[in-house]
């Protein structure tokens, strides 16, 4: 228990003076492929609109989706599977991101390919199980009473050294709070004045002092000092409210993955021969299946305590017909267990032999026994006037103008050939158009841009008509 007590003052000082200033930052937006999903594009009934949240069509699929997260919201859809299924560019990583979006950014998303999971450190079992275990999160809840407020005086006191000499100890610090609701003069023991000094609190900061432990945590520079200096580089807070002295709910969300690193990491002595086997160890270390279970013990037992919360989150496997038959036993298992997130499968294949095996096709490359666990999601591939909706809203997030000829030039591009091709077009088309001096992309360009760029067919009939192309 760290010694902090109250020094009471009657001066209070009520002439508080606070300056604002209002930072504007510009900052270019990298457009990637799937910068324009924002959501699945449902209303409150659940009916996915044609046209909404970055989606174009795809309305049995979007609604399916969205009953994927009102379960997962409900908490009741733990250890159950998802494959979303269809052809190459039919939005099946689109809607993985979009039920992301719709959990919000405390529900943990974890994104990987098939391919990602082999390795020559780690065994491919244990890289799915670490990648089960990133998808669920801990949400931990802790009340503390807590001073919080401006530093408005930082005065350590001195004392004689009482092991004689002539070298002077801090007996005690003398820090005073200001919050919006009244002043606070504190006498810290000597142990805090340490952890002030490594936070580099200055008068002028706001911090918080955890009245237990005597953690001293530093949020920033007060914004009542924000015009202090031309440039600036601190973080401006505004003064806490409530009164210095007051009781505060800390959450904290957490990994699973996270809790078995923070576990397993060994505690190495700070002499050379320690230190130069931390270095000669592998980067990369198996956390073993009872370091786990003692792990899932602890965070039982904080769950029934009511301080924590356990958050089944998405583990989103595209390409998933690049596993092998190993890996799909051991996440049969996986999905049974006590504690598992809800895994999100996605395949562009059909009827396709299961890696590791000679003689089992199966749909999508997937075994029989795992195929009758999955809910499955069917994506369909775009008529024309969704390709040539997709390809309008396309070129407004990349900033370019086109005529209605080039559109449907596009569409029909994206038709014969294929969406991601006409989109991929967009761009050169553009820089074709400003080099003739014209903000709008026409016909001309896309044929030029057209005539540079090969699609996947073409380049395959001039390797078939080619001899000794390659």
């Amino acid at each position: 228990m760290v010694a902090i007590s109250e020094v009471t003052n009657n001066n209070n000082n009520n002439n508080n003076k606070v300056a604002s200033s209002n930072s504007t930052q510009h900052g270019a937006n990298r457009t990637a492929a799937h910068t324009h999903i924002k959501g699945l594009g449902l209303d409150s009934q659940g009916v996915a609109k044609s046209v909404e949240g970055g989606f174009v069509g795809q309305i049995a699929a979007r609604e399916a989706c969205g009953v994927i997260v009102d379960l997962i919201k409900a908490k009741k859809m733990s250890g159950k599977a998802i494959l979303l299924a269809g052809g190459p560019s039919t939005g099946k990583t689109a809607l993985a991101l979009a039920i992301s979006q719709e959990l919000g950014p405390k529900v943990p998303f974890c994104p990987l390919v098939g391919s990602e999971l082999y390795s020559a450190e780690v065994k491919k079992t244990e890289a799915l199980m670490e990648n089960f275990r990133r998808a669920i999160g801990l949400r931990i809840k802790e009340t503390k009473e807590v001073y919080e407020g401006e530093v408005t005086e930082l005065t350590p006191e001195d004392a004689e050294n009482p092991l004689g000499g002539y070298g002077k100890t801090i007996s005690h610090v003398i820090i005073g709070l200001k919050s919006a609701k009244g002043t606070k003069t504190l006498r810290l023991d000597p142990t805090i004045y340490e952890s002030i000094q490594r936070e580099k609190v200055n008068v002028g900061d706001v911090i918080y002092i955890e009245s237990n432990t005597g953690a001293v945590k530093r949020v920033g520079r007060s914004d009542a000092y924000a015009t202090e200096f031309d440039l600036e580089t601190e973080e401006y807070v505004p003064l806490p409210k409530g009164e210095v002295h007051k009781k505060k709910e800390i959450v904290q969300d957490v990994t699973l993955h996270d809790l078995d690193v923070a576990n397993a990491r060994p505690q190495g002595g700070q002499d050379v021969v320690s230190m130069m086997g931390q270095l000669l160890k592998p980067k990369k270390t198996e956390i073993t299946e009872k370091l786990r279970q003692e792990v899932n013990k602890v965070v039982a037992k904080y769950i029934d305590q009511g301080v924590a919360e356990l958050v089944p989150g998405v583990l989103f496997i595209d390409e998933v017909n690049m596993l092998d038959i190993e890996i799909f036993t051991y996440l049969n298992r996986a999905l049974e267990s006590n504690i598992a997130p809800i895994v999100v499968l996605a395949s562009n294949r059909g009827m396709t032999t299961v890696r590791g095996t000679e003689d089992i096709v199966s749909p999508h490359g997937i075994p029989p026994d795992l195929i009758d666990r999955l809910l499955i999601v069917r994506t369909l591939p775009y008529n024309k006037d969704e390709i040539r909706t997709i390809i309008e809203r396309r070129s407004k997030v990349e900033g370019l103008e086109l005529t209605n000829e080039s559109l449907d030039f596009l569409a029909d591009l994206g038709v014969a050939t294929s969406l991601r091709y006409a989109l991929q077009l967009l761009s050169p088309a553009g820089i074709l158009a400003q080099t003739f001096g014209r903000n709008e992309i026409a016909v001309s360009d896309i044929e030029e841009a057209k005539t540079l760029f090969l699609d996947a067919k073409r380049s395959t009939k001039i390797l078939e008509t080619t001899k000794n192309y390659l």
